[in-house]
């Protein structure tokens, strides 16, 4: 919803008493602040309400602040419900028919909200239900900038780099150590060996043995010194084969170019646009899909329209070619991934595997999408079987024969057939 409270949320055209009603013709406004009649209490309803404000409009709108369009707060109270829902469904349609209020807007903003007739009545009732609650008691969250989830999350990549960190300075603070014990000790057999040469009463044997030196030559050329070479040349070779081996195909921190940039840390950051918004296949779907030129259409054909990057969007659709996008996370074409599985049924949300995504300028792959990595979390990962009867017997039997949560691998995830087939 681009735009859609554009009009709802400017009271200077409220007070004109004009408006369009289901039909397209003249309704009456209510009076500013009267009862938001038609909308509902419930809890469950409220908070569907909200699930559909994030998928549809919290990329341009919030409730008590201005974001990309005006605050939404009290537009129950502004137009009637059967013209919010009707405005709502058909902007353009509203505003044709030369309604004042929506006119004086149009004027206003110059710009058209994409019809949103997919949305039901009950959907929008239940939207502007949630913002009436929320309008009478708001949320108190912590910005971009507060940290909030994304701190949390921010810190706790921090820890993890920290403890390699501390890991790698005590590595080195012993090996330093070790240096200075070894130099003192030498220092100590030179002053020895000095102190002792002064004193008179040494037979010929012990002098021999206080006056010998070390002859590095035949050190280095013995067959010791060279097998303890040989093995370390070789342990060292062999550890970085391994390795280089064991590392085909993982592409961790990969990130590449993109043919327009796109600031992951910005739009789902700063503006907090819902990753189902513009990745709208992630939970009905195999694939997330990469957004269409359409989408990012939805908010620049207003926002940013003299910038040169936004202008290669213009001209994609102008020629009717996609945008090319560089594919970020790669899986091999023997390896199967169902998104909806895994985000609509399995109640994972992005950033269990694509990092902190609200914290990326550039998005990089964060995890190693190994087949290691997946196994590892199918062991770990308890299934999500609350309110989802398909898992009752199984549910039952496992806690039959076991106290410990039922997890992926219990149902099957470490399967061979499940990814490979």
């Amino acid at each position: 919803m681009l735009w859609c409270s554009l009009l709802l949320a400017v009271p200077a055209f409220a007070q004109d008493g004009d408006g369009a009603d289901g039909d397209g013709g003249a309704a009456p406004a209510p009076a500013q602040g009267a009862p938001a009649g038609g909308l509902s209490t419930d809890e469950a309803v409220i908070a569907s309400g909200k699930e559909i404000f994030d998928a549809n409009c919290k990329q341009c709108h919030a409730v008590n602040e201005k974001v990309v369009g005006p605050a939404l707060a009290k537009v129950y109270d502004r137009r009637d419900l059967k013209w919010l829902i009707n405005f709502i469904k058909y902007p353009q349609k509203v505003i044709e028919s030369g309604d004042p209020y929506a006119v004086a807007l149009y004027k206003e903003y110059n710009q058209f909200m994409p019809n949103h007739d997919f949305l039901k009545d009950d959907q929008i009732v239940a939207i502007l239900s949630w913002v009436k609650k929320e309008t009478d008691n708001p949320t108190i969250t912590a910005g971009p900038a507060g940290g909030g989830g994304t701190g949390g999350a921010s810190a706790e990549d921090s820890n993890t780099g920290g403890g390699s960190g501390v890991l790698t300075a005590v590595v080195v603070v012993l090996a330093g150590l070790l240096v200075v014990v070894l130099a003192v000790l030498a220092l100590l057999s030179s002053v020895l060996v000095k102190y002792l040469q002064k004193e008179k009463n040494f037979s010929e044997e012990d002098r021999e043995v206080l006056e010998q030196k070390v002859n590095w030559g035949k050190v280095f050329g013995s067959q010791a010194f060279l097998g303890i070479v040989s093995f370390i040349f070789l342990a060292l070779v062999g550890k970085v084969t391994t390795e280089s081996l064991i590392g085909v195909g993982i592409q961790q921190g990969y990130a590449p170019t993109q043919p327009i940039p796109f600031s992951h840390k910005l739009h789902a950051g700063q503006y907090e646009i819902d990753c189902k918004y513009c990745h709208t296949g992630v939970e009905r779907a195999k694939s997330a899909n990469i957004p269409s030129a359409n989408i990012c259409m939805n908010c620049h054909n207003a926002i940013k329209t003299t910038s040169p990057d936004i202008q290669k969007i213009y001209a994609a659709l102008e020629k009717d070619e996609p945008i090319q996008w560089v594919r970020v996370h790669n899986l091999p074409d023997l390896a199967y991934f169902n998104h909806q599985q895994h985000v609509k049924v399995g109640g994972l949300e992005c950033e269990n595997c694509h990092g902190n995504i609200k914290e990326m300028e550039v998005v990089q792959q964060a995890s190693l999408l190994t087949m290691g990595w997946c196994i590892d979390c199918h062991r770990k990962t308890d299934v999500n079987a609350k309110g989802n009867a398909y898992y009752d017997n199984l549910v039952q039997l496992h806690n039959s024969s076991s106290k410990q949560p039922l997890k992926v691998e219990d149902i099957g995830g470490l399967e061979c057939s499940k990814c490979h087939y």
